[in-house]
């Protein structure tokens, strides 16, 4: 349901912003790179905020935390008259965006470390089935107005949020909670963490590199279906929709057997390779079915972030798995904070009258070169072997 929300509006977010602005696509492409920003700074911040309250609340409550600001914010986006509103509300969204890392910690609270990358491909799959609703129903809305999709979308915010009060149960027992500590709810204090913890800084190095590739599509995909393709916003909802397909055969179907095949650090290789020719390919084509054809083996890249996930959840204790999924976040969220200007950025130069050349497949090759990085520094990375590590192995410093 989270998903379909977010996948609800991504048709029709250059429209809106064309609306509000009074902008050309050049120009929204470029205002569209700054709201990317400012979305990842929140997050940054509010991540490992998130994580550690949810370390001394439960998972639960947060997460309703989460779900009633998205209403509100969604909401808000159905009457915005200006871009700084616009602007304020897409702030509103990076910061009450933390389900995501709430319900990554829930499954690690109920799960072996051997199947978590599985079980959090299992999350994946459900975002998947998400985006295949979601982008369709925001398409077809799209062609009655910008702003019908989100009221869809607030509404389905809402009624997550009555799912999560009456049905979903709290996994964090409360002899497993500990203190909320603000020297550590904030992103100086996550990264004091994260090298305290034996290889975690390596593996969130990677997730930033990865994040900032795998951007290229929430980023930039609707405008390149636009100046690419010359797509209409149903056009582009059903591309999103197919992609939502194509993540959930691989999140149910390729996970769980690459990962028990090869190992996190592997299948997370493997799944980086395929996306970096994928990217290549979005690069050069210039054909409808071209660009559905480089869907189908987007399904192989499904194992990487459930396996960095793992990777980093098998470095923490059972006390701190809300704030290691809040650091993982904040990694994700550092990324953010990079790529509206690397990636939609340099879409926008390459769309714009003073380019050399057209060429909003731009994006991508800059995409590819963050998966390449990525890999050589997974590859850097040591093996780990056996479960959760003990609470000994944290520092005092980290610990009181």
């Amino acid at each position: 349901m989270d998903a379909v929300g977010f996948g609800i509006i991504m048709p029709v977010l250059p429209q809106l912003v064309m609306e509000v602005g009074e902008l050309d696509l050049p120009h929204a492409i470029e205002v569209g790179a700054w709201i990317g920003l400012v979305m990842a700074v929140a997050t940054f911040v509010a991540s490992p905020l998130l994580g550690n309250l949810s370390d001394h609340f439960g998972r639960r409550r947060v997460l309703l935390l989460a779900l009633g600001g998205l209403a509100i914010d969604y909401a808000l986006l159905t009457i915005v008259e200006t871009l700084p509103w616009l602007f304020i509300a897409r702030a509103l969204s990076g910061i009450f965006g933390g389900s995501y890392a709430a319900a990554q910690a829930a499954i690690a609270d109920i799960t072996k470390p051997e199947e978590r990358a599985r079980n959090f491909g299992f999350v994946g799959a459900a975002f998947g089935v998400g985006f295949v609703a979601g982008p369709a129903i925001g398409g077809l809305l799209g062609e009655i107005g910008p702003r019908a999709p989100f009221v869809a979308a607030a509404v389905l915010a809402a009624a997550n949020m009555l799912y999560g009060l009456f049905i979903f149960p709290e996994t964090l027992s409360p002899e497993r909670r500990r203190a909320f500590d603000w020297r550590r709810a904030n992103p100086l204090g996550a990264f004091r963490t994260m090298r305290s913890l034996p290889g975690m800084s390596g593996v969130a190095g990677v997730l930033v590199l990865w994040q900032i590739a795998s951007l290229v599509y929430p980023m930039t995909w609707s405008f390149y279906g636009i100046a690419q393709l010359g797509w209409t916003p149903g056009m582009i909802g059903a591309s999103l929709a197919a992609v939502g397909v194509a993540i959930t055969l691989g999140q149910v179907f390729v996970v769980g057997p690459a990962v028990a095949r090869f190992g996190e650090r592997d299948a997370a290789t493997m799944g980086i390779l395929v996306a970096v020719a994928v990217y290549i390919g979005y690069a050069f084509t210039t054909t409808t079915w071209g660009a559905f054809l480089l869907l189908i083996p987007v399904a192989l890249q499904a194992p990487v972030q459930p396996s960095l996930m793992a990777l980093m959840s098998r470095r923490a204790t059972a006390e701190t798995q809300g704030e290691v999924q809040g650091i993982s976040a904040m990694a994700m969220g550092l990324g953010q904070l990079v790529a509206p200007l690397l990636l939609t950025g340099t879409m926008a130069w390459f769309t714009s009258a003073n380019a050399p050349v057209h060429f909003p497949g731009a994006a991508f090759i800059v995409a590819a070169v963050f998966g390449l990085l990525a890999i050589a520094m997974l590859r850097r990375l040591p093996r780990i072997t056996g479960t959760d590590v003990s609470a000994d192995q944290i520092p005092p410093s980290v610990t009181a």
